[in-house]
């Protein structure tokens, strides 16, 4: 009864958007517009370097492939519609749009911290079981665990934007926002917001926990292999195999914690659409980066195509 109400109440919202200033929406619509792009190449071409490259085709590297289609999903989600709306005098979303769009940002956003925290398993084995990693992660494994989180990823989002969006918006329609956060729309919300507060606050506890622990046990089994091995280069370069997947969660997670434990006192709106710009549309973008620069394996295969591609292009020449 309360969708049907919905239904009649509220059939789109408005996005305030993250400025009213003329000159910073100019501004703003090229950084995102810049930010967007560089994320889809980047990520499409980890993809495509992946698959092109035989030594490439690992466990490690299927899930860092499936990383980049991740981000290009999540990015996907609320980019495109918050640069168009940068044209738009009416910032306007469907009812409809909005629910879909809250949906697979928080399903895309959950199924990212247990694929970070699948990597983290994956890298425990390649460090701690050598002899027995292709066995343990097998293709079989590797699907299962990357649809695994996905899984979760879906089922957690759709309690979510159910419990959401069979509120009733009776009020303002005007989202104080640039896409359909979830704390902004239960602001709007003329009915009793507790049990979605509660939901949010432990179901996201819950996961948040259950991913952060996953990885800090992996890489406290993984130090103590490190340490353990008794040449200072094998040490090293053992460790190197693990610093983007590091530099990656350490942004990701302490994004979202800050985001979620900070004190109710140093809350700003203002602050908390400069965390959510980082966390949709910059930290998506930064990922191919940071395992581009602080990958030997993906810097060596990158280099090994483009001399192929120059040698290639002086034979035919």
């Amino acid at each position: 009864m309360a969708v049907d109400n919905h239904t009649t109440e509220a059939t789109e919202f408005i996005f305030v958007g993250l400025t009213e200033n003329p000159t910073l929406q100019t501004i703003t619509f090229a950084f995102f517009l810049a930010i967007y792009t560089i994320t889809l190449v980047g990520n499409l071409g980890i993809i495509l370097l992946i698959k092109i490259e035989s030594q490439l085709h690992t466990p490690m590297y299927y899930f860092l492939s499936n990383l980049s289609f991740l981000d290009i999903c999540y990015s996907s989600v609320t980019a495109p519609k918050t640069i168009v709306s940068f044209l738009e005098e009416r910032k306007a979303i469907s009812w409809a749009g909005c629910a879909a769009q809250l949906y697979f940002f928080l399903a895309l956003g959950t199924t990212e911290c247990f694929l970070l925290a699948v990597m983290a398993y994956d890298r425990y084995v390649a460090i701690c079981n050598p002899l027995l990693y292709t066995i343990i992660m097998s293709p079989r494994v590797c699907v299962s665990l990357v649809a695994g989180s996905y899984i979760i990823g879906l089922l957690h989002s759709m309690v979510h934007t159910g419990f959401t969006f069979s509120l009733s918006f009776c009020g303002s329609k005007e989202i104080n926002h640039f896409f359909c956060a979830i704390t902004s729309l239960l602001s709007l919300s003329c009915s009793d917001t507790h049990i979605n507060e509660l939901l949010i606050f432990n179901l996201a506890g819950i996961i948040e926990i259950i991913t952060i622990l996953s990885v800090l046990v992996s890489y406290i089994y993984i130090l103590s292999t490190i340490l353990r091995i008794p040449s200072t280069n094998r040490r090293w370069k053992t460790f190197n195999t693990c610093t983007s997947h590091l530099t990656a969660i350490t942004i990701f997670h302490g994004t979202i914690l800050f985001l979620n434990f900070r004190s109710t006192s140093s809350y700003s709106l203002d602050q908390d659409k400069i965390f959510s710009v980082l966390y949709t549309v910059v930290i998506p973008m930064l990922n191919p980066i940071i395992y581009s620069l602080r990958n030997q394996d993906v810097k060596d295969a990158l280099r090994a195509l483009i001399q192929i591609k120059l040698f290639a292009n002086k034979f035919n020449n």
